[in-house]
Protein backbone atom coordinates (compact mmCIF):
# COMPACT_ATOMS: atom_id res chain seq x y z
CA UNK A 1 0.00 0.00 0.00
CA UNK A 2 1.68 3.45 -1.01
CA UNK A 3 0.48 6.01 1.71
CA UNK A 4 0.78 9.58 0.59
CA UNK A 5 1.56 11.66 3.76
CA UNK A 6 0.67 15.73 3.46
CA UNK A 7 2.66 17.79 6.42
CA UNK A 8 4.87 14.48 6.45
CA UNK A 9 7.55 16.94 8.34
CA UNK A 10 5.30 18.19 10.96
CA UNK A 11 4.31 16.70 14.44
CA UNK A 12 1.74 14.24 13.07
CA UNK A 13 2.85 13.72 10.17
CA UNK A 14 6.82 12.37 12.02
CA UNK A 15 5.44 10.22 14.27
CA UNK A 16 3.08 8.63 11.43
CA UNK A 17 5.86 8.17 9.18
CA UNK A 18 7.70 6.13 11.96
CA UNK A 19 4.52 4.13 12.77
CA UNK A 20 3.73 3.50 9.09
CA UNK A 21 7.61 2.14 8.64
CA UNK A 22 6.49 -0.39 10.86
CA UNK A 23 3.68 -1.76 8.92
CA UNK A 24 4.02 -4.86 6.57
CA UNK A 25 4.14 -3.69 2.70
CA UNK A 26 3.25 -0.27 3.17
CA UNK A 27 5.21 2.60 1.63
CA UNK A 28 5.04 6.38 2.63
CA UNK A 29 5.32 9.30 0.16
CA UNK A 30 6.29 11.97 2.59
CA UNK A 31 5.17 15.46 1.13
CA UNK A 32 5.86 18.83 2.89
CA UNK A 33 6.55 22.47 2.27
CA UNK A 34 9.88 21.72 0.76
CA UNK A 35 8.08 19.24 -1.94
CA UNK A 36 7.38 20.72 -4.72
CA UNK A 37 3.35 20.46 -6.75
CA UNK A 38 4.63 18.02 -9.71
CA UNK A 39 5.92 15.62 -7.01
CA UNK A 40 2.68 16.17 -5.41
CA UNK A 41 0.71 15.22 -8.85
CA UNK A 42 3.75 12.30 -9.01
CA UNK A 43 2.75 10.96 -5.49
CA UNK A 44 -1.23 11.82 -6.39
CA UNK A 45 -0.40 9.30 -9.36
CA UNK A 46 0.90 6.32 -7.05
CA UNK A 47 -1.02 6.96 -4.06
CA UNK A 48 -3.58 4.16 -2.92
CA UNK A 49 -4.41 6.14 0.45
CA UNK A 50 -4.03 9.49 1.19
CA UNK A 51 -3.24 10.91 5.17
CA UNK A 52 -3.97 14.32 4.44
CA UNK A 53 -2.26 16.42 7.48
CA UNK A 54 -0.95 19.77 5.82
CA UNK A 55 -2.27 22.80 6.87
CA UNK A 56 -1.91 26.32 8.16
CA UNK A 57 -2.84 27.32 11.59
CA UNK A 58 -0.64 30.28 12.88
CA UNK A 59 -0.07 32.89 9.40
CA UNK A 60 0.80 35.86 9.51
CA UNK A 61 -2.55 36.91 7.89
CA UNK A 62 -5.88 35.49 8.89
CA UNK A 63 -6.60 35.25 4.98
CA UNK A 64 -3.78 32.45 4.39
CA UNK A 65 -5.99 30.36 6.40
CA UNK A 66 -8.57 29.67 3.57
CA UNK A 67 -5.35 29.90 1.26
CA UNK A 68 -3.37 27.14 3.22
CA UNK A 69 -6.11 24.99 4.33
CA UNK A 70 -8.40 24.88 1.66
CA UNK A 71 -5.93 25.46 -1.02
CA UNK A 72 -4.29 22.69 -0.86
CA UNK A 73 -6.99 20.06 -0.17
CA UNK A 74 -8.80 21.58 -3.62
CA UNK A 75 -5.29 21.11 -5.48
CA UNK A 76 -5.75 17.12 -3.72
CA UNK A 77 -8.98 17.27 -4.94
CA UNK A 78 -9.36 18.55 -8.11
CA UNK A 79 -6.34 16.55 -9.24
CA UNK A 80 -7.53 12.98 -8.10
CA UNK A 81 -10.87 14.40 -10.06
CA UNK A 82 -9.14 15.09 -13.38
CA UNK A 83 -6.88 12.12 -13.05
CA UNK A 84 -10.16 9.52 -12.48
CA UNK A 85 -8.60 8.53 -9.14
CA UNK A 86 -10.99 8.17 -6.20
CA UNK A 87 -8.35 7.41 -3.58
CA UNK A 88 -9.58 7.07 0.14
CA UNK A 89 -8.37 10.13 1.89
CA UNK A 90 -7.96 10.59 5.44
CA UNK A 91 -8.31 14.30 6.52
CA UNK A 92 -6.95 16.03 9.51
CA UNK A 93 -9.82 18.53 10.98
CA UNK A 94 -9.74 20.39 13.93
CA UNK A 95 -12.60 21.12 17.04
CA UNK A 96 -12.12 24.40 15.86
CA UNK A 97 -14.35 23.39 12.67
CA UNK A 98 -16.95 24.03 14.79
CA UNK A 99 -16.49 27.23 15.43
CA UNK A 100 -16.79 30.46 13.24
CA UNK A 101 -13.06 31.71 13.59
CA UNK A 102 -10.80 32.28 10.74
CA UNK A 103 -9.52 29.19 11.31
CA UNK A 104 -12.36 27.19 11.89
CA UNK A 105 -13.79 28.29 8.26
CA UNK A 106 -11.28 26.98 6.53
CA UNK A 107 -10.77 23.64 8.09
CA UNK A 108 -14.41 23.37 7.27
CA UNK A 109 -14.12 24.17 3.88
CA UNK A 110 -11.74 21.96 3.60
CA UNK A 111 -14.03 18.98 5.01
CA UNK A 112 -16.47 20.58 2.53
CA UNK A 113 -14.74 20.26 -0.80
CA UNK A 114 -13.59 16.50 0.54
CA UNK A 115 -17.36 15.64 0.70
CA UNK A 116 -17.62 17.28 -2.43
CA UNK A 117 -15.00 14.68 -4.18
CA UNK A 118 -16.46 12.00 -2.16
CA UNK A 119 -19.93 12.36 -3.95
CA UNK A 120 -18.22 13.16 -7.43
CA UNK A 121 -16.24 9.84 -6.95
CA UNK A 122 -17.05 7.80 -4.89
CA UNK A 123 -13.91 7.91 -2.97
CA UNK A 124 -13.80 6.80 0.63
CA UNK A 125 -13.06 10.13 3.05
CA UNK A 126 -12.71 9.80 6.80
CA UNK A 127 -12.86 13.40 8.49
CA UNK A 128 -11.31 13.57 11.97
CA UNK A 129 -12.22 16.79 14.07
CA UNK A 130 -9.13 16.23 16.34
CA UNK A 131 -8.66 17.60 19.79
CA UNK A 132 -5.63 19.47 20.95
CA UNK A 133 -2.75 16.83 19.68
CA UNK A 134 -0.10 16.27 22.38
CA UNK A 135 2.90 14.01 22.89
CA UNK A 136 6.11 13.89 21.90
CA UNK A 137 7.98 16.32 19.30
CA UNK A 138 4.84 19.20 19.28
CA UNK A 139 7.06 22.21 18.64
CA UNK A 140 6.53 24.84 21.99
CA UNK A 141 5.89 28.13 21.94
CA UNK A 142 3.98 27.59 18.96
CA UNK A 143 0.13 26.73 19.25
CA UNK A 144 0.13 23.88 21.92
CA UNK A 145 0.11 24.60 25.62
CA UNK A 146 1.27 21.01 26.13
CA UNK A 147 4.00 21.42 24.77
CA UNK A 148 5.47 24.94 25.39
CA UNK A 149 4.37 24.07 29.57
CA UNK A 150 6.50 20.76 29.16
CA UNK A 151 9.66 22.65 27.47
CA UNK A 152 9.44 25.48 30.08
CA UNK A 153 9.17 23.40 32.88
CA UNK A 154 12.10 20.93 31.93
CA UNK A 155 14.41 24.28 31.14
CA UNK A 156 13.07 25.96 34.51
CA UNK A 157 11.39 28.49 32.46
CA UNK A 158 8.24 30.18 34.29
CA UNK A 159 4.47 29.38 32.75
CA UNK A 160 2.36 31.92 31.57
CA UNK A 161 -1.32 31.20 32.27
CA UNK A 162 -3.81 33.81 31.23
CA UNK A 163 -6.86 31.84 32.13
CA UNK A 164 -6.52 29.05 34.02
CA UNK A 165 -10.10 28.43 33.78
CA UNK A 166 -10.19 27.89 30.30
CA UNK A 167 -11.14 24.50 28.76
CA UNK A 168 -8.32 21.93 27.35
CA UNK A 169 -9.80 19.05 25.14
CA UNK A 170 -6.35 16.95 24.45
CA UNK A 171 -5.53 13.97 22.50
CA UNK A 172 -2.55 11.87 22.35
CA UNK A 173 -0.32 11.35 19.39
CA UNK A 174 -0.10 7.75 19.59
CA UNK A 175 -4.30 7.43 20.00
CA UNK A 176 -4.55 9.97 17.05
CA UNK A 177 -1.74 7.56 15.32
CA UNK A 178 -3.79 4.09 16.02
CA UNK A 179 -6.48 6.05 14.90
CA UNK A 180 -5.16 6.94 11.28
CA UNK A 181 -3.95 3.69 11.16
CA UNK A 182 -7.05 1.78 12.24
CA UNK A 183 -9.15 3.79 9.23
CA UNK A 184 -6.01 3.16 6.37
CA UNK A 185 -6.20 -0.71 7.47
CA UNK A 186 -10.00 -0.86 7.31
CA UNK A 187 -12.18 -0.91 4.20
CA UNK A 188 -13.78 2.23 3.96
CA UNK A 189 -16.62 3.68 2.15
CA UNK A 190 -18.52 6.74 1.47
CA UNK A 191 -18.15 10.12 3.57
CA UNK A 192 -17.90 10.40 7.60
CA UNK A 193 -16.63 11.68 10.50
CA UNK A 194 -14.53 9.23 13.14
CA UNK A 195 -12.73 9.83 16.60
CA UNK A 196 -9.18 9.43 18.26
CA UNK A 197 -10.14 8.75 21.40
CA UNK A 198 -9.77 8.84 24.45
CA UNK A 199 -9.70 12.91 24.58
CA UNK A 200 -9.26 14.14 27.91
CA UNK A 201 -11.29 16.98 29.36
CA UNK A 202 -9.16 19.42 31.37
CA UNK A 203 -8.15 22.98 32.24
CA UNK A 204 -4.78 24.75 31.23
CA UNK A 205 -4.31 25.28 34.64
CA UNK A 206 -4.45 21.94 35.87
CA UNK A 207 -2.45 20.59 32.80
CA UNK A 208 0.15 23.11 34.05
CA UNK A 209 0.10 21.77 37.64
CA UNK A 210 0.13 18.72 36.82
CA UNK A 211 3.53 19.35 34.50
CA UNK A 212 4.84 20.89 37.44
CA UNK A 213 4.45 18.16 39.31
CA UNK A 214 5.74 15.77 37.15
CA UNK A 215 8.80 17.70 36.64
CA UNK A 216 9.47 18.50 40.83
CA UNK A 217 8.66 14.74 41.39
CA UNK A 218 11.55 14.28 39.08
CA UNK A 219 13.95 16.79 40.54
CA UNK A 220 13.16 14.70 43.58
CA UNK A 221 13.47 10.78 42.22
CA UNK A 222 9.67 10.19 42.85
CA UNK A 223 7.30 9.29 39.96
CA UNK A 224 3.55 9.83 40.21
CA UNK A 225 0.37 8.16 39.88
CA UNK A 226 0.75 6.47 36.49
CA UNK A 227 -2.64 4.21 37.10
CA UNK A 228 -3.90 7.40 35.45
CA UNK A 229 -3.74 7.39 32.11
CA UNK A 230 -3.37 11.59 31.57
CA UNK A 231 -1.14 11.67 33.98
CA UNK A 232 1.18 9.01 32.47
CA UNK A 233 0.79 10.39 28.91
CA UNK A 234 1.41 13.60 30.57
CA UNK A 235 4.72 12.32 31.91
CA UNK A 236 5.98 10.66 29.24
CA UNK A 237 5.77 14.17 26.67
CA UNK A 238 7.30 16.10 29.36
CA UNK A 239 10.67 13.28 29.62
CA UNK A 240 10.64 14.16 25.56
CA UNK A 241 11.74 17.61 26.01
CA UNK A 242 14.47 17.45 28.51
CA UNK A 243 17.93 17.86 27.06
CA UNK A 244 19.29 14.51 26.88
CA UNK A 245 22.55 15.76 29.21
CA UNK A 246 19.97 16.08 31.84
CA UNK A 247 17.97 12.63 31.35
CA UNK A 248 21.28 11.57 33.66
CA UNK A 249 21.11 12.31 37.27
CA UNK A 250 23.39 11.45 40.17
CA UNK A 251 21.69 9.67 43.15
CA UNK A 252 22.59 9.99 46.37
CA UNK A 253 24.99 7.18 47.44
CA UNK A 254 24.80 6.20 51.15
CA UNK A 255 28.39 4.98 51.96
CA UNK A 256 29.39 2.60 54.78
CA UNK A 257 32.09 -0.40 55.66
CA UNK A 258 29.34 -2.81 53.75
CA UNK A 259 29.48 -0.69 50.61
CA UNK A 260 26.51 1.52 49.42
CA UNK A 261 23.10 1.98 48.97
CA UNK A 262 20.93 4.50 46.49
CA UNK A 263 17.10 5.03 46.27
CA UNK A 264 16.20 4.64 42.79
CA UNK A 265 12.78 5.67 42.16
CA UNK A 266 9.76 6.43 44.74
CA UNK A 267 6.32 6.66 44.50
CA UNK A 268 3.68 8.20 47.24
CA UNK A 269 1.52 5.23 45.63
CA UNK A 270 3.56 2.09 44.83
CA UNK A 271 6.31 2.33 47.50
CA UNK A 272 9.69 2.91 46.87
CA UNK A 273 13.00 0.88 44.91
CA UNK A 274 16.48 0.76 46.23
CA UNK A 275 19.76 -0.60 45.67
CA UNK A 276 22.39 -1.56 47.03
CA UNK A 277 25.98 -3.31 47.44
CA UNK A 278 27.39 -5.51 49.91
CA UNK A 279 31.13 -6.74 50.55
CA UNK A 280 32.10 -10.10 51.03
CA UNK A 281 31.56 -11.35 54.72
CA UNK A 282 29.02 -8.07 55.69
CA UNK A 283 25.86 -8.53 56.29
CA UNK A 284 22.57 -5.79 56.05
CA UNK A 285 19.88 -5.47 57.92
CA UNK A 286 18.30 -7.10 61.50
CA UNK A 287 15.92 -5.65 61.63
CA UNK A 288 12.27 -6.20 61.50
CA UNK A 289 8.66 -4.02 60.47
CA UNK A 290 5.34 -3.64 61.86
CA UNK A 291 3.78 -3.15 58.86
CA UNK A 292 6.66 -2.22 55.73
CA UNK A 293 6.78 -5.04 53.69
CA UNK A 294 9.78 -5.62 51.13
CA UNK A 295 11.20 -8.01 48.22
CA UNK A 296 14.45 -8.97 47.93
CA UNK A 297 16.49 -9.64 44.20
CA UNK A 298 20.28 -10.59 44.87
CA UNK A 299 21.12 -9.82 40.47
CA UNK A 300 24.99 -10.11 41.44
CA UNK A 301 27.01 -12.35 43.51
CA UNK A 302 26.11 -15.03 46.31
CA UNK A 303 24.12 -14.43 49.58
CA UNK A 304 22.24 -15.73 52.40
CA UNK A 305 18.54 -13.97 53.66
CA UNK A 306 17.46 -14.83 56.88
CA UNK A 307 14.05 -14.45 58.57
CA UNK A 308 12.81 -15.39 62.25
CA UNK A 309 9.41 -14.24 63.33
CA UNK A 310 9.71 -12.15 66.52
CA UNK A 311 8.73 -14.01 68.92
CA UNK A 312 10.27 -17.28 67.73
CA UNK A 313 13.53 -18.86 67.81
CA UNK A 314 13.09 -20.57 64.95
CA UNK A 315 15.30 -19.28 61.80
CA UNK A 316 14.95 -19.71 58.07
CA UNK A 317 18.05 -19.49 55.76
CA UNK A 318 17.75 -19.19 52.27
CA UNK A 319 20.21 -19.44 49.80
CA UNK A 320 20.39 -16.89 46.54
CA UNK A 321 23.01 -16.29 44.08
CA UNK A 322 23.24 -14.70 39.98
CA UNK A 323 22.56 -18.54 38.68
CA UNK A 324 19.37 -18.89 40.22
CA UNK A 325 17.57 -15.43 40.27
CA UNK A 326 14.61 -15.39 43.01
CA UNK A 327 12.77 -12.89 43.98
CA UNK A 328 12.01 -13.47 48.25
CA UNK A 329 9.45 -11.47 49.62
CA UNK A 330 9.85 -10.04 53.74
CA UNK A 331 6.84 -10.43 55.60
CA UNK A 332 6.03 -8.17 58.86
CA UNK A 333 7.06 -9.10 61.92
CA UNK A 334 10.00 -11.19 60.83
CA UNK A 335 13.21 -9.72 61.57
CA UNK A 336 15.86 -10.35 58.84
CA UNK A 337 19.24 -9.87 57.14
CA UNK A 338 20.69 -10.86 53.96
CA UNK A 339 24.56 -11.67 53.85
CA UNK A 340 27.15 -11.57 51.42
CA UNK A 341 28.42 -15.25 50.89
CA UNK A 342 30.61 -15.32 48.19
CA UNK A 343 33.89 -13.81 47.14
CA UNK A 344 33.01 -10.38 45.31
CA UNK A 345 30.34 -7.76 46.12
CA UNK A 346 26.44 -8.61 45.80
CA UNK A 347 24.35 -6.74 44.26
CA UNK A 348 20.53 -6.34 45.72
CA UNK A 349 17.43 -4.69 44.16
CA UNK A 350 15.02 -3.94 46.75
CA UNK A 351 11.31 -2.81 46.95
CA UNK A 352 9.25 -1.25 49.32
CA UNK A 353 5.72 -1.08 49.98
CA UNK A 354 6.09 2.66 51.29
CA UNK A 355 8.53 5.21 51.38
CA UNK A 356 11.15 5.46 53.72
CA UNK A 357 9.73 8.37 56.65
CA UNK A 358 13.06 9.13 58.89
CA UNK A 359 10.64 10.39 61.87
CA UNK A 360 8.06 7.16 61.42
CA UNK A 361 10.52 4.91 59.98
CA UNK A 362 9.31 1.58 60.96
CA UNK A 363 12.16 -0.37 61.32
CA UNK A 364 13.29 -2.22 64.99
CA UNK A 365 16.70 -3.40 65.17
CA UNK A 366 17.04 -6.88 66.37
CA UNK A 367 19.47 -10.03 65.48
CA UNK A 368 18.15 -12.67 63.22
Amino acid sequence: MNVLVTGAAGFVGQNLRIRLSREKDCTAFPFDVANTESELFEFLSKADRIVHLAGINRPPNPSEFMAGNLGLTSTIADALEKMQRPVPIIFSSSIQAELENDYGKSKRAAEERLKLYSERTSAPVRIFRFANIFGKWCKPNYNSAVATFCFNSAHGLSLTIHDPEAPLRLVYIDNVVDAIVRELTSELQGFSYVNAEPVYASTVGKVAAMIQDIHEKRQKGFIGDYSDSFYKKLATTYLSYVDIPSLATAPELKCDERGWLFELIKSEKAGQIFISTTKPGKKRGNHYHDTKVEKFCLIKGKAQISLRKVDSTERYDLEVDEQNIQVVDIPPGYTHSIENTGTEDCIVLFWANEIMDPTHPDTYRLEV
